[in-house]
């Protein structure tokens, strides 16, 4: 794969004596997506789906009304590193931090459940999730947020 500056894809073959290397449009390298045009919203969202799957795989767990608020903040915090990894490198654009934050509320808005207000159950919005817990898991890693 060769990235350049100005999106010029070239498709000719890298060729070393006998051996001749394909020009890929993306590769996987060490859990990091690699594209031509170093973009990073194909690796977010691939993250996010990871990130999908981890959570539903605990859903039951995570949905009980039987677990404590504590317990299932520890659960939350061990599916958070899952969407993170390697988000050191990540150049976020204003659409990708608002995914990761919709991912974050979605697992946190089923965890917390719905609020009772005078026999109407009624979702709990983001400034509601926001009071329960001190920080989200995205907060701790620097991810600073603007509402």
């Amino acid at each position: 794969m060769q990235v350049k500056r100005k999106g010029i894809k070239d498709i000719t073959h890298l060729k070393i004596d006998n051996f001749a290397f394909e020009n890929v449009e993306n590769s996987n390298y060490l859990g990091s997506i690699l594209n031509a045009d170093n973009k990073m919203n194909i690796e977010i969202a691939e993250k996010i789906t990871t990130g999908n799957k981890a959570h539903y795989a605990n859903s039951k767990l995570i949905i009980s009304k039987l677990i404590k608020k504590n317990t299932k903040m520890k659960m939350y915090k061990t599916i958070g590193p899952v969407v993170t990894y390697s988000s050191e490198t990540w150049t976020l654009t204003a659409k990708d931090e608002n995914n990761l934050r919709i991912f974050e509320r979605q697992i946190l808005k089923k965890m917390f459940g719905p609020v009772n207000i005078e026999n109407v159950w009624i979702i709990r919005n983001n400034m509601e999730i926001d009071n329960l817990i001190e920080c989200t898991y995205l907060q701790t890693l620097n991810f600073t947020f603007k509402f």
